[in-house]
């Protein structure tokens, strides 16, 4: 466990390799889980204030959807998610299928754009990273949970080219912890590296 002030990082997070290979996975991740992308309360009011830029890239189910259920949900173990689409796999209502089955996030499509200046939640963002208050006290619990079959070739990716979890997702880290977090894990992770590399075993 690594921890850095309120933070506690899974060893994961430094030893282990992920590099998205979405012609593989599909984006996958924004229709497989047990519910919606969590939303933090910051992220309520994002989400409902740039709705109307990211409307035309969504589908018609999932604009009905949104009218029915709300831009957001409440769900008893993950708290505020983003409604899903029962008629297709219960896919984020925020998500769209292209032709060749690539799914895409309308809000990171319009930021792309150059249409908001927010690229999607930060739940989203930082997977394969799990991050969540701690049940007990003042603090954060960071894990690396990736998905056993989609994920897969992500981790295949990830050993090919060597490059940790934690490298791969330094843009969602740093927007979530800031720079100062960020580069005292690279300097814990530099110091883990160097003592893999000198342990004769």
């Amino acid at each position: 466990m690594i921890v850095i002030d309120n933070i506690l990082i899974s060893d994961e997070v430094v030893e282990k390799k992920f590099v998205c290979d979405l012609a593989k996975c599909k984006g996958g991740c924004c229709e497989e889980g047990d519910a919606g992308a969590p939303l933090s309360k910051e992220e309520l009011a994002m989400v409902s204030k740039y709705y109307e830029q990211v409307k035309p890239y969504l589908p018609p189910a999932a604009i009905a959807e949104i009218e029915k259920k709300g831009f957001y949900q409440y769900d008893q173990e993950f708290g505020w998610v983003t409604p899903t689409l029962p008629s297709d796999n219960e896919i984020c209502v925020y998500a769209f299928r292209e032709k060749d089955g690539l799914i895409k996030c309308a809000f990171e499509q319009a930021y792309y754009d150059g249409l908001i200046p927010w690229k999607k939640p930060i739940s989203c963002h930082l997977y394969p990273i799990i991050a969540k208050p701690g049940r007990h006290g003042d603090y954060d619990r960071v894990n690396y949970e990736p998905r056993q079959r989609l994920c897969s070739p992500a981790c295949q990716l990830g050993e090919q080219l060597q490059v940790p979890v934690y490298k791969f997702l330094k843009e969602p880290l740093i927007r979530k912890y800031g720079e100062a977090f960020y580069e005292t894990l690279d300097a814990i992770a530099a110091d883990y590296f160097e003592q893999q590399t000198n342990d004769p075993a």
